[in-house]
C-alpha cells in the first residue's frame, strides 16, 4: 500500500509541477485539510475537527514537495501519516514567522498559488480543483474502504437504536462507532419524530426520538468523505410517510439516472427539479441543497441549474433530496459503466429501485 501511495504522490506532484512550469509560477501552497489528504494521498493535518486548515500544510516547487509543520506535530506526521518522498521544513511553534520567510524565500519573488490564499498570494485556479474531483484508482480503492466502514457504523447504530434514546444519545452512538473505525465523525445530525418533519438539517437536540429516526453521517477518512442518510421506525407509520418515501425514491431515481459521464451537473439538478414537480412537490427543491460532488469535502460542487461543471467517470457524487420528514443519500463511484454505491451495508434493508439498491427504512420495533 505505502508504495502505491508514493506512486500517487508522484502521479500528482508531477501534475502540479507541470501546471507550475506553464504558468512560470514560483510554489503551490497547501493548506487545507482537504488538499493536505489529496496530494499525500491520505494523510491528515487534522487536529481540530472543527477547522478548515489544519497544522501542517505542503509546499510545491518545481524541484521539491516540502511538509511545512512545527515542533509539535512533526514527529507524528513523520511517523503516521506522511509517506516518504516529501522534504521537511520544522520550525519552532512560537516562530510560525519563519516559515512565512522560507516560502517567501522559496518562491524567489514568483506567484505564490495558494488554497487559502493571503495577500500577495494567489488563489488556486479551477483546473486544479476540477483535477482533484478525478479520483485515481489508488483513491477510489480508499473511498471503498472509508463507505463501507461508514455504512457498517450507520447499520450497527440504528439497529441499536430506541424510541427512549434522545437525539444527541443518536447522534453520541454515531459518532462512537465512527471513531472505532477510524472514522472522522465530520457531521452527525440526528432526529426524531418531533423535530424531523420540522427542519431539514436538525442539528441533534435532548427530545426523545419517539415513533421514527433519522441519522446522517459525513464521515471523514483519508480524507475522503462517506455521506449517507438513514431512517428507523419504531411504529407503523402512516400512509402520508410512505408516500413521502416513494417520491423522495423516485426524484432521487431521476437525479442519480442523470449521473453519468459528460452530464453537466446542472442537468442532474433539472432532473430532480422535474422530478419534485411530477411527485406533486414543485418547491421542494427550493427547500434544501441536493448534493452534487463530492469528495475532499463532504460538498465539493453543489449542483444548482447553473453548475456547468461536466461529471467525468472517476468523480463520487452523493445526491441530498428531501422531503418534510423524509430524505435519501448515498455515496456513489461514477463509473463507465454506470454508479458503485459505497454506502449500503450488506445487512441494511433495501429494494432495488430502478436498477439500482436503495435504502428502506429500517423496522425497528
Amino acid at each position: 500500500m505505502m508504495q502505491e501511495r508514493s506512486q500517487e504522490i508522484k502521479e500528482k506532484l508531477d501534475f502540479l509541477r507541470s501546471w507550475l512550469g506553464s504558468q512560470e509560477a514560483g510554489v503551490i501552497r497547501l493548506r487545507g485539510i482537504d488538499w493536505f489528504a489529496w496530494v499525500t494521498a491520505g494523510g491528515s493535518n487534522a487536529v481540530l475537527l472543527a477547522a478548515e486548515t489544519g497544522v501542517a500544510e505542503v509546499l510545491v516547487t518545481l524541484a521539491e514537495a516540502y511538509v511545512l509543520t512545527d515542533t509539535i506535530e512533526a514527529r507524528r506526521l513523520q511517523d503516521e501519516d506522511v509517506p516518504a518522498g516529501f522534504e521537511w521544513n520544522i520550525v519552532p511553534w512560537a516562530e510560525l514567522e519563519r516559515r512565512e520567510r522560507f516560502i517567501a524565500s522559496t518562491a524567489a519573488g514568483r506567484p505564490i498559488f495558494s488554497d487559502w490564499p493571503t495577500p500577495p498570494e494567489l488563489p488556486l485556479p479551477p483546473e486544479l480543483r476540477n483535477r482533484r474531483l478525478l479520483l485515481l484508482a489508488s483513491e477510489q480503492a480508499r473511498y471503498r474502504e472509508v463507505g463501507r466502514r461508514a455504512a457498517e457504523a450507520m447499520s450497527e447504530v440504528m439497529h441499536a437504536a430506541r424510541p427512549t434514546w434522545t437525539e444527541f444519545e443518536l447522534a453520541g452512538a454515531g459518532a462512537e462507532a465512527l471513531w472505532a473505525r477510524g472514522l472522522h465523525p465530520a457531521l452527525t445530525l440526528a432526529a426524531g419524530e418531533q423535530r424531523l418533519p420540522r427542519y431539514r438539517h436538525p442539528t441533534p437536540s435532548s427530545a426523545p426520538l419517539g415513533k421514527e429516526a433519522m441519522l446522517v453521517f459525513c464521515a471523514r477518512g483519508y480524507g475522503l468523505y462517506a455521506n449517507l442518510t438513514r431512517f428507523a421506525c419504531f411504529s407503523s407509520p402512516d400512509f402520508q410517510w410512505h408516500r413521502r418515501q416513494a417520491a423522495i425514491r423516485t426524484v432521487e431515481a431521476a437525479g442519480l439516472k442523470a449521473c453519468r459521464p459528460g452530464r453537466r451537473l446542472a442537468s442532474v439538478y433539472d432532473a430532480l427539479d422535474r422530478a419534485y414537480a411530477a411527485e406533486g412537490f414543485p418547491q421542494a427543491i427550493e427547500e434544501h441543497h441536493q448534493g452534487g460532488i463530492t469528495g475532499y469535502l463532504a460538498r465539493e460542487v453543489i449542483a444548482t441549474a447553473r453548475t456547468e461543471i461536466a461529471l467525468e467517470t472517476g468523480m463520487a457524487v452523493a445526491l441530498n433530496p428531501s422531503l418534510p420528514g423524509v430524505k435519501i443519500e448515498d455515496t456513489f463511484l461514477l463509473q463507465a459503466d454506470g454508479l458503485e454505491n459505497l454506502t449500503l451495508a450488506p445487512d441494511w434493508p433495501s429494494i432495488v429501485y430502478e436498477g439500482l439498491p436503495r435504502p428502506l427504512p429500517l423496522e425497528a420495533r
